[in-house]
């Protein structure tokens, strides 16, 4: 099996425009599972872990650019925890320190599964992926991206080379529902990003759709009944109806790690505890 260990980026996008079809291999942690149980088979692999540009990250004004090769060990660091909480909440919940070490962001949203943790986290900052190939450059919306369960947008000949998302000025949060508290897939998991400056709060869903879902209606009604002078949070009913809208936007199924009347109950209950974490149980 011819294995190439790219060390640039030009070498990776080179060596993808020669055999468009090769598997690309960064961390692994998904990939290899699927190999080991026999579900698939390896003709050609391309290697990214030993391309520096892809485990980069800068900011860039009101804007962060992560390198698809940042690990989840990376996200969750103080470096970029302070200014992506909610990214790097999401990051700590994900397998073990060893899994942590070698997974990447851009392995997460490839592998496109609906239970991805960086998932509804980068839907709720508006994140956009950039794709490059030797044809050039191209950028599409997070929500756009993932088009189906383990389906993704990569044309033939690309990779994915960052992900950027903007700065909110606010709090975030990421809760997620499993069999347990650490190293498990998601039953359910939901992201919130409070944006003070924009007086805007934006909600991602996880496990509950085959696609990174948002939930615009719910935003929508509760960004204008907010305070956000004071930053409180309208009455308890109003709460509860914003949780009642954020359950509308998921379409869950059935499987055996939850039903769905089950998944949408937790979606409820994680709807209504993020938005009174972000803005504090006094004010609710």
């Amino acid at each position: 099996m011819p294995v190439t260990v790219a060390t640039t980026l030009n070498h990776a996008c080179s060596a993808l425009a020669e055999r468009p079809e090769a598997t690309m291999l960064a961390g692994g942690t998904d990939l290899m599972v699927e190999v080991n149980h026999g579900r698939r088979h390896l003709v050609d692999v391309v290697t990214l872990d030993q391309i520096p540009e892809l485990s980069h990250w800068e900011r860039n004004g009101d804007v962060f650019r992560l390198g698809s090769g940042l690990t989840y060990t990376a996200l969750a660091g103080p470096l970029l925890a302070d200014f992506l909480p909610g990214l790097a909440q999401a990051a700590r919940t994900v397998g073990s320190p060893q899994i942590r070490n070698s997974g990447t962001l851009g392995g997460n949203l490839a592998t496109a599964s609906p239970a991805g943790d960086t998932i509804p986290v980068l839907a709720a900052l508006d994140a956009v992926v950039e794709l490059r190939s030797t044809e050039g450059h191209r950028e599409v919306p997070v929500t756009d991206f993932i088009t189906g369960v383990k389906h993704n947008d990569l044309r033939p000949g690309e990779l994915i080379e960052a992900i950027r998302v903007p700065v909110a000025a606010g709090p975030q949060e990421f809760l997620k529902v499993g069999t347990r508290n650490a190293m498990v897939i998601s039953v359910v998991s939901l992201a919130m990003v409070v944006d003070l400056s924009a007086h805007q709060v934006r909600v991602g869903l996880g496990a509950v759709s085959p696609v990174p879902e948002r939930a615009t209606e719910a935003e929508a009604f509760i960004n204008g009944l907010i305070d956000w002078d004071g930053q409180v949070l309208p009455e308890a009913a109003t709460v509860d109806r914003f949780a009642d809208l954020v359950v509308t936007a998921a379409s869950p199924i059935d499987d055996h790690r939850g039903s769905a009347a089950y998944r949408r109950h937790a979606l409820g209950v994680l709807a209504r505890r993020a938005l009174i974490r972000c803005f504090g149980e006094e004010n609710r």
